[in-house]
């Protein structure tokens, strides 16, 4: 990992290195194989923030399993709108399917406080939700993350998908603002 680097106008230093990250997320892989064997579940990957970790994750996957995608945002800058929007929409069916939430950050909750009672009413067999990384510190809502990577202090972080203003989504490990 290289030293401080500048986005748009902020500083960031390195915080959770690209090894780091790939051990966690081969752990997470093998506690849902164990979970999971013989269900075939559907992993659905929130984007944009989720889609390196679900890439990565899969990878690891040895189990049959399935996976789709659903834009939700409730980011502008290093700050939550407080809103959550739906761009892309959710087109396959979760009845008496095994669903797994794949999310790059569990921050406020409010995103998933949104989001799992439109998948709940669908009807699904089991509804888990795995994350990369858990701010407990900065959360409103009560999210339960049955997968987790890393628990993280109320920081600004970016990198592996987590991005600020559009940049840094493509930085292999994670950096940690400076100042807030």
């Amino acid at each position: 990992m290289t030293q401080a680097i500048i986005v748009h106008d902020k500083q960031f230093v390195p915080y959770i290195s690209s090894e780091e990250i790939e051990k966690q997320v081969s752990r997470l892989a093998r506690e849902i194989e164990r979970d999971y064997a013989g269900k075939r579940p559907l992993f659905i990957a929130i984007l944009n923030g989720a889609f390196m970790f679900a890439s990565d994750l899969f990878k690891h996957l040895e189990i049959e399993a399935e996976i789709c995608f659903i834009k939700l945002a409730s980011y502008k800058g290093t700050k939550s709108t407080g809103k959550v929007i739906t761009a892309i929409g959710l087109d396959e069916e979760l009845y008496k399917r095994h669903v797994i939430i794949l999310e790059d950050i569990v921050d406020t909750g409010k995103t998933l406080h949104e989001f799992l009672p439109q998948l709940d009413h669908n009807h699904p067999s089991s509804l888990k939700i795995a994350a990369l990384l858990n701010k407990p510190d900065s959360q409103i809502y009560d999210v339960k993350v049955d997968y987790l990577g890393f628990t993280i202090p109320n920081k600004f972080v970016l990198g592996y998908g987590l991005d600020y203003d559009g940049l840094g989504r493509n930085l292999d490990s994670i950096y940690q603002l400076t100042e807030e």
